[in-house]
């Protein structure tokens, strides 16, 4: 019964779990019982799942993985520290959550690491551990792709070394050379013509070509970079020049752009996470991450396996009342 109820309660707020378990099991679980349950299956997960920190010395399954990781915010309550009734005094605010894959060239099935709390070197660890469980080893290539973000480029560069390259998301730096079409052509028609001309420039390897048609059309120095399109789109493409190897992504197979990254915040995370007039505590939110995680995986029955091969049930399952400030 503990696994229907976490399995429910992974999809669907707590308030809604006695309804399923009602009509599926004839049951009837109270829905503080059936939050300190998922949410102590939860942290069972979360506590488990810690990242391998060994760089593989065999060789991978896999030749070429392709790696992506991204942020998405999730609404945050912090209880009042000092009031004996907790909902009175809180902050609400948002926590960034680090979300990551990693599969294999021409996979459709990415494994996925997830978490909140920990900074960026920890979700340079989680994506490096993703990579390994799809297939990442000593004679293989990581294939990243994002928006430039300089956090990621810099996990990319230290968790994988020579072993990693990191693409520029094409649609990120189309986004730039719109803006900056918008002040070098006269009109949309001759817009339109640029930008496609800018972008088979960048499909065909000749990225200094696009840098020589921003040039002419630069603003001044005294002009804010708000209204600076053409100079932001040429310094952001002149310093990343080593990130927008297109052809070659192209030539290989490899994707140029991270949209399966972004989908992947709204199905792992947003869809259980970010519902509306939901706030979570950080460690709550947390563990439920790396419960969906967990089942996204294929990890789901081996954890419940081990609960039946008599190993100790977590002990949390029997702890306190799961705090009322979490409205999901």
């Amino acid at each position: 019964m503990q696994r229907a109820i976490t399995d429910f309660a992974a999809d669907d707020p707590f308030a809604q779990v006695p309804v399923k378990l009602r009509e599926h099991y004839g049951f009837e679980i109270g829905e503080s019982t059936i939050q300190r349950i998922a949410l102590g299956h939860a942290q069972s997960i979360f506590e488990s799942g810690r990242p391998s920190l060994e760089f593989p010395q065999t060789p991978g399954r896999h030749k070429q993985i392709v790696a992506q990781i991204d942020g998405g915010m999730i609404p945050i309550v912090e209880p009042a520290a000092d009031q004996k009734d907790k909902r009175k005094g809180k902050t609400l605010s948002w926590k960034e959550a680090k979300i990551s894959l990693a599969h294999a060239k021409g996979s459709c099935t990415p494994v996925y690491g997830g978490g909140i709390e920990g900074g960026v070197e920890v979700a340079g660890r989680r994506l490096f551990d993703c990579a390994v469980r799809a297939g990442f080893g000593s004679d293989s290539h990581v294939h990243a792709v994002g928006d430039g973000a300089l956090w990621i480029v810099g996990q990319i560069e230290e968790q994988f070394g020579a072993q990693g390259s990191y693409l520029i998301d094409f649609y990120h730096v189309c986004e730039y050379l719109s803006a900056a079409a918008k002040t070098i052509a006269p009109d949309a028609a001759a817009a339109k013509a640029w930008m496609e001309a800018q972008k088979d420039a960048l499909k065909t390897g000749r990225a200094d070509m696009v840098l020589e048609a921003l040039e002419p059309h630069r603003e001044a120095p005294e002009v804010d970079d708000d209204q600076a399109p053409v100079r932001a789109c040429h310094r952001y493409l002149g310093a990343r020049k080593d990130q927008l190897k297109y052809r070659e992504a192209l030539a290989e197979g490899l994707p140029i752009g991270s949209g399966e990254i972004e989908s992947a915040h709204r199905y792992v995370a947003q869809k259980r996470l970010k519902l509306p007039g939901a706030w979570w505590l950080v460690e709550h939110a947390e563990h439920m991450l790396a419960l969906r995680i967990n089942r996204l995986n294929g990890d789901w029955d081996a954890y419940w396996a081990a609960i039946a091969a008599n190993r100790p049930a977590p002990a949390n399952l029997n702890g306190p009342k799961a705090s009322p400030d979490v409205a999901a």
